[in-house]
């Protein structure tokens, strides 16, 4: 067995606990729905994190080429996948006892903490070509995207205006969508 196949299985185990997470939340809606009041941007969030966790296992294949590891490099990933399951695990409640689940409140009382964590995933994002491969990120595209979802992700993070969370969880969502077939529609 090489490194790579080695240390992708704790990276694979945090990636699935983070698609677990997010699908454990749909199924608590699904079953508690008689007392879910919904709010459609957590939905969409919701997707848009599996999609993430998805597109996350898909690039992870691209680190098979990596030959030396050492530590560094093996913890950035693992943290950038880390912070990945934390916003999973955030973006739908837990569904236990008998009260109202408001999702709006729930999506409002963590949105400081859900966006600062994506601004962490993005920068570790941005650093792992330094980690990895001795420079910065090169592929302007990838930069471009990563540099936008960060800058509304601080906005996201101090603002309470609706209308913006409403508008940026659609804007991600597509973004997404556009980024991934623009850079990773296929293994590399």
């Amino acid at each position: 067995m090489d490194a790579f196949n080695y240390l992708s299985v704790l990276i694979s185990i945090i990636l699935g606990l983070a698609i677990t997470q997010i699908l454990k939340g749909v199924r608590g809606v699904v079953l508690s729905r008689a007392r879910v009041i919904p709010y459609w941007p957590t939905f969409v969030f919701a997707g848009f994190l599996f999609i993430v966790a998805m597109q996350g296992w898909w690039a992870l294949f691209e680190l098979r080429q990596v030959r030396t590891w050492t530590f560094p490099m093996f913890a950035l990933v693992v943290t950038q996948t880390t912070s990945l399951y934390l916003l999973a695990a955030l973006v739908l409640p837990d569904f236990f006892g008998e009260q109202i689940i408001d999702l709006r409140k729930h999506y409002f009382a963590h949105r400081r903490i859900f966006f600062s964590l994506i601004v962490v995933t993005l920068l570790i994002s941005l650093a792992k070509p330094f980690f990895f491969e001795g420079h910065l990120p090169n592929d302007l595209a990838d930069v471009a995207f990563h540099l936008g979802w960060i800058a509304l992700a601080i906005v996201a993070a101090v603002t309470k205006r609706e209308w913006f969370h409403k508008a940026m969880s659609v804007a991600s969502a597509l973004t997404f969508l556009v980024y991934i077939a623009l850079l990773f529609m296929r293994l590399r």
